[in-house]
């Protein structure tokens, strides 16, 4: 499958590239932290909400990398049905789905699929998707392309998505 070549959505899937991405992109946390002042609890590769769909206290208990990596198959396949959705009529490549599907992990589906990133994409504009990538940048209402915001990962994530993007589509 070419980095180039664009496939219907509904033929897409999360590439163990995705899964190997947010495993390093969030980290693993045994026990439930608040990654960014003013975000709420997660655990594991970054899970909001465990499989049950409760969602994550600081109180739980601690979990294992495995347990971690069950939870993100469970939410990514969860989230995917949604995302795809959003997507209906566009034609993305592999990488392309994995970027977005990324931010949709980190900001939610809802965002997403709002955003002026689905706008674009399904009039055929790519570019212009990439280039709404860094519209993306606050968390908490704090700006965190501005390195003592204490964020500053997160708009480096944003970077890595964009120039992803970009090289996908020229």
């Amino acid at each position: 499958m070419s980095n180039k070549t664009k496939y219907a959505v509904g033929l897409l899937a999360a590439s163990a590239a995705f899964f190997m991405g947010v495993k390093v992109d969030e980290g693993y946390t045994s026990k439930p932290v608040i990654p960014v002042k003013g975000d709420r609890p997660t655990q594991g590769h970054g899970s909001t909400f465990k499989p049950d769909g409760s969602p994550v206290k600081m109180t739980d208990p601690a979990i294992t990398r495995a347990t971690a990596d069950k939870w993100l198959r469970n939410d990514v396949a969860k989230r995917e049905v949604a995302f795809k959705d959003s997507l209906k009529g566009v034609k993305l490549s592999q990488v392309e789905y994995d970027l977005y599907l990324d931010f949709s992990y980190q900001y939610g589906v809802p965002t997403f699929a709002k955003s002026s990133m689905v706008k674009h994409l399904k009039a055929g504009q790519y570019k212009a998707a990439c280039d709404s990538l860094l519209k993306y940048k606050y968390v908490a209402k704090r700006d965190c392309s501005i390195r003592k915001n204490g964020c500053y990962g997160v708009w480096l994530r944003q970077i890595d998505r964009y120039q992803k993007c970009v090289s996908a589509n020229s």
